[in-house]
């Protein structure tokens, strides 16, 4: 439980003095894990095929994915504030106003630290102050999710789809493929989306404070990624497939 907490503390104290960065290494890093997870199941459940050889770890990739997590931890923490601001799950308590740590279960977030404003330093005990618990609306949670997953998920599989096909353009693939990798996997991807993600965001949004949900979210991730990286290296698997079809088909 100590280091939990002092994981939280250095967490949070990165959060406090670079926001940005923090999300944006917080979720390349919990994507390219989720990569190299990805992996590691193909090359261990992979069954030997005639004239082709073993698959292998490729780091490439998992770079990749993580160059699209760095890239999109910051613009998914701005979208989390605007959640925040716009649906509000409860008024600001005067302990809130205050600017004490209060903690409830049904509160819209958990906060680490000391209560007392002047027990700082490494060695302060971490602690959470337990309030009365605030009503909370649960109309604002459900317009929350179906604000992110009618607006954000689509977007940012898209953007997705569109940034891994881009970075392997660089290995061969042209336009055309990565427009053909797009229409045969968006569809099946959002579908997955959907029934996954709504009730970790229910959680997510209910009971993680701001600066939490996006690695929250990202250790969610680790197995969307595992699911997202199998479904791309499935595509790419489809487009070498179709391409040795054409070239025996002249």
């Amino acid at each position: 439980m100590a280091s939990i907490a002092l994981a939280a503390r250095a967490y949070q104290h990165s959060f406090d003095s670079r926001p940005h960065t923090t999300l944006a290494l917080t979720n390349g890093a919990f994507s390219g894990l989720g990569d190299a997870v990805a992996q590691l199941v193909q090359i261990v459940t992979a069954k030997p095929v005639e004239h082709e050889d073993a698959p292998k770890f490729d780091p490439q990739r998992t770079l990749r994915f993580f160059t699209f997590g760095f890239a999109m931890g910051p613009l998914i923490g701005r979208w989390n504030k605007f959640l925040e601001h716009r649906f509000p799950l409860q008024a600001a308590s005067s302990a809130t106003r205050r600017g004490l740590n209060t903690f409830s279960p049904l509160s819209s977030g958990v906060q680490f630290g000391s209560g007392n404003p002047g027990s700082v330093g490494a060695g302060a005990a971490v602690g959470v102050r337990i309030g009365r618990a605030p009503n909370v609306s649960g109309f604002a949670v459900a317009k929350r999710v179906a604000a992110d997953q009618l607006i954000m998920a689509p977007l940012g599989l898209g953007l997705f789809l569109a940034s891994l096909g881009a970075m392997e353009a660089e290995r061969g693939h042209t336009a055309a493929h990565v427009r053909h990798k797009f229409v045969d996997l968006y569809a099946s991807a959002l579908a997955a989306n959907w029934q996954m993600w709504p009730l970790a965001q229910i959680v997510n949004f209910r009971y993680m404070p701001l600066a939490y949900r996006v690695p929250f979210q990202a250790t969610c991730g680790v197995f969307w990624n595992l699911y997202l990286s199998l479904l791309n290296a499935r595509g790419n698997t489809m487009e070498r497939d179709e391409e040795a079809m054409r070239d025996t088909l002249g």
